[in-house]
């Protein structure tokens, strides 16, 4: 394994297992889209690793979904440097790594870490004291930097092996956030989890309108299949949130599209919702804005002028915002999302 470029980024994956990476079969039908196996060396993410407050756990790397807006994509620089110079690997994937951009292979070549749930069941028996947080209250949030709903879920099923290995272990607090109405697959499982842990369900949805997402979230299940898979988890007894983020301006922000999602969300028995605006790292950009240009080309320039320089849209954007959402949560009956998952974007690394 080459040494990283990037001094103070831990490898996602040991040295010794690197020459394991290789293309294995995915039962989908997204032929653009390859699947790599590996064996992780963790599968527990603590706060100290990721600057986060809480445990993350990803049962893959990248995700086929291919959500413009997308915080994760820099996650993949690291992965895909190394492979340009190790002759060891598939060489498909090195082929990738040499005319793909990191921030494209991130949606087209994801990497399945086939021996997660065994991993996550060792160190829970086996960790100690380093691990004694988890069951005094601190949280663990599945897909931090993935959608663990994504398609390959359906072949691989890692998520659900490691919910699997969670249930077996009371006292934890869980949040799951995805797109995909595949978690409901998962109901049993996610029923024994909350006999003796605390689990909350969170669905990221920030529009109704079908076309308008399918071009923004261009491989995500539909507006009206993630409402369905709410209304499946509340009837199942199951905690659930919706993360309307990231509002995307002059795009998803406009008032009476906000109400409308805050109603129907409610009428699916929803009780809880975040909101927040468009975030873009570094990384983000160079697939935003030329999503921006290519389908909303009459906002490019005031996108490029306000998140030049910055992260952030402006102060006043993002107070306004607030200031609505929460009009419109206590009008519908919702409570404002409790704020460490939220954290997952806010202080994501560039």
């Amino acid at each position: 394994m080459t040494p990283s470029k990037h001094p103070g980024q831990l490898p996602l994956f040991p040295p010794e297992i690197d020459r394991l990476f290789r293309q294995i079969p995915e039962v989908g039908r997204q032929a653009d889209i390859r699947y790599f196996g590996t064996q992780a060396r963790s599968a527990l993410n603590g706060p100290q690793s990721t600057g986060m407050p809480f445990w993350s756990i990803n049962p893959y790397v990248g995700c086929a979904f291919g959500c413009a807006y997308c915080y994760a994509r820099y996650a993949h620089r690291y992965a895909m440097d190394r492979y340009k110079t190790d002759d060891r690997l598939d060489d498909d994937l090195q082929q990738d790594a040499e005319v793909m951009p990191f921030w494209l292979a991130f949606e087209r070549r994801i990497f399945v870490k086939r021996n997660a749930p065994e991993l996550l069941a060792r160190t829970l028996r086996e960790g100690g004291d380093r691990y004694l947080p988890l069951v005094q209250g601190e949280g663990i949030l599945i897909g931090s930097a993935t959608d663990p709903y994504q398609p390959a879920e359906r072949s691989y099923r890692l998520t659900r092996r490691i919910l699997e290995v969670l249930a077996e272990h009371p006292g934890l607090r869980l949040t799951i956030i995805t797109k995909s109405p595949l978690i409901t697959r998962d109901i049993d499982v996610l029923r024994r989890i909350v006999r003796h842990s605390r689990l909350s369900v969170h669905i990221s949805l920030i529009t109704l309108d079908r076309e308008l997402a399918r071009r923004i979230e261009p491989r995500a299940p539909t507006p009206d299949a993630r409402l369905r898979a709410m209304r499946r988890l509340r009837q199942a007894g199951i905690d659930v949130g919706v993360n309307c983020m990231p509002v995307l301006p002059g795009i998803t922000d406009m008032p009476e599209g906000l109400e409308a999602l805050v109603k129907r969300v409610a009428e699916m028995g929803v009780r809880h919702m975040a909101t927040g605006a468009l975030r873009l790292n570094g990384t983000a950009r160079l697939r935003y804005f030329p999503f921006i240009t290519q389908h909303f080309p009459d906002l490019a320039a005031r996108y490029h002028n306000t998140y030049a320089h910055s992260w952030n849209i402006g102060d006043r954007y993002r107070s306004r915002l607030a200031e609505y959402m929460s009009e419109l949560y206590e009008r519908y009956g919702l409570n404002r999302e409790a704020e460490w998952p939220r954290q997952t974007v806010a202080r994501q690394k560039k």
